[in-house]
């Protein structure tokens, strides 16, 4: 059965999409079955996978509004062994179409929970804000993965994310946890970063994963030609970071002994 996980953080600019195209292709790379939805209205995730947003369809809005189903809105294999749920424009509008429907919270969970064993991860791209279409990830999801910007506020906009996940998990998602939180933007060169890592480490009660992206020339270029990471340059200290980050991911649920054979077969295949 799919693990979903939905990359959130109310704070923009935060690295959520790169995080979320770089973790879906690496996971796909890595052999596992992926599906990625974008729930983000700015399209990002959809062109950062090598989608026209401007010239689709059926998006995640046509399926949201019941205008079509969502095997006619999952574009199959963009790059192998990964899937899309496309966004675009159009998205923006969904907050207001979807007042008065009845579990309008729940739209994306119903349809989601009949296709998932489909798939080895699901991860969903949310907007960086809290609105109908976070809610409809985060009661989708098992799990919230957080981008951190290693930058002065990120304690704060964290703080306001843990409590965000709190409430949905409360009043509708009680099987939400945190995936963890992973840092970005990172920049050896600075005290700040190793200051904003240092702090949060001891302020939060949270998973922290060990991969921490670094600040990338060839990750920031890597959407203008519609590639993650791994593809657009593949020995970049971005994909390897990326590649990392993945494994992790996919350690996290197995059993030692597991996670020991996976080791040993990527230390084999020279990875």
């Amino acid at each position: 059965m799919g693990r979903i996980i939905a990359v959130a953080n109310q704070k923009g600019g935060v690295g959520k999409t790169t995080t979320a195209i770089n973790l879906s292709a690496c996971l796909a790379e890595r052999g596992k079955k992926v599906l990625t939805i974008d729930t983000d209205p700015q399209g990002n995730t959809t062109s950062g996978l090598g989608v026209d947003k401007n010239n689709l369809a059926k998006t995640i809005y046509h399926f949201l509004l019941g205008e079509a189903t969502l095997e006619e809105c999952i574009i199959q294999n963009v790059i192998e062994n990964l899937s899309l749920l496309p966004s675009n424009v159009n998205l923006s509008g969904a907050e207001i179409d979807l007042i008065g429907v009845e579990g309008r919270e729940f739209i994306l969970k119903k349809n989601i929970d009949k296709i998932k064993e489909e798939y080895d991860f699901i991860i969903i791209d949310c907007p960086p804000s809290l609105n109908i279409l976070t809610v409809n990830a985060m009661t989708t999801a098992d799990a919230v993965l957080v981008p951190i910007q290693c930058e002065y506020y990120a304690l704060e906009g964290l703080t306001q994310l843990v409590h965000t996940i709190n409430l949905v998990k409360q009043r509708l998602n009680p099987e939400l946890k945190i995936e963890g939180v992973v840092f970005t933007m990172y920049d050896a060169r600075t005290n700040l970063s190793l200051e904003v890592v240092e702090n949060v480490k001891s302020n939060l009660r949270q998973n922290i994963y060990k991969t921490i992206i670094p600040r990338n020339v060839r990750l920031a270029e890597a959407p203008s030609h519609g590639l993650p990471i791994n593809l657009y340059d593949t020995k970049s200290v971005g994909a390897e970071s990326y590649r990392n980050l993945a494994d992790e991911v996919i350690k996290k649920e197995m059993e030692p002994d597991e996670v020991q054979e996976y080791t040993e077969r990527g230390r084999k295949k020279g990875r």
